[in-house]
């Protein structure tokens, strides 16, 4: 299975590409998209750059699935606001290739890669290098997103079967309701 992971940003995005036989790992492709070169102010400009950026990348290293990280608010609302846009368009990208993607928050990549979730970026960086057998250590960026791959390749065949455990395990119906309220 060929695991495409995006780290999303507003002015760099990263990309990691895996390729997962059973629980071997290989190293396809990373890097990152940048923004930079638009305006600050130009807020649709840079959104194209990214869904551009990530279509380019799906249509060139055809993955098989994708997996993009969950963004938190963070104490600036207005960085979130942009966040959450820039995640929007990377997200659409991968839809618009119909891709499935799955989503991880940076605590679960870093207990994946690295052990404990309070794991410090060059660690993650460190941790990736090792499981993929690089010669050197990636970019930040493109670490985090090699991480979001390793941690589909690693957990995305548990959570599938959760999936489907929890459609067999469905509540009844006429349990749902009690005194007129539904919880």
């Amino acid at each position: 299975m060929r695991i495409l992971g995006i780290d999303p940003g507003l002015q760099t995005t990263g990309f990691g590409v895996i390729e997962a036989q059973g629980s071997t790992l290989h190293y396809v492709a990373s890097g990152t998209i940048k923004t930079t070169h638009r305006a600050l102010g130009d807020l649709p400009g840079r959104l194209k750059v990214l869904y551009d950026g990530i279509r380019e990348v799906s249509e060139r290293y055809h993955p098989d699935v994708a997996t993009v990280e969950i963004v938190f608010v963070n104490v600036n609302p207005q960085s979130t606001l942009l966040l959450g846009q820039a995640r929007g368009a990377c997200l659409t990208a991968l839809v618009s290739r119909d891709l499935p993607v799955a989503e991880y928050t940076a605590l679960q990549m870093k207990k994946a890669v690295v052990g404990h979730g309070r794991a410090a970026k060059s660690q993650v960086q460190e941790m990736v290098r090792r499981l993929l057998r690089l010669p050197g250590l990636p970019g930040t960026d493109a670490a985090d997103a090699l991480g979001l791959a390793i941690t589909h390749a690693h957990a995305g065949q548990a959570m599938a079967r959760l999936d489907q455990a929890g459609a067999q395990l469905q509540r009844r119906a006429h349990a749902m309701y009690k005194g007129g309220r539904s919880y």
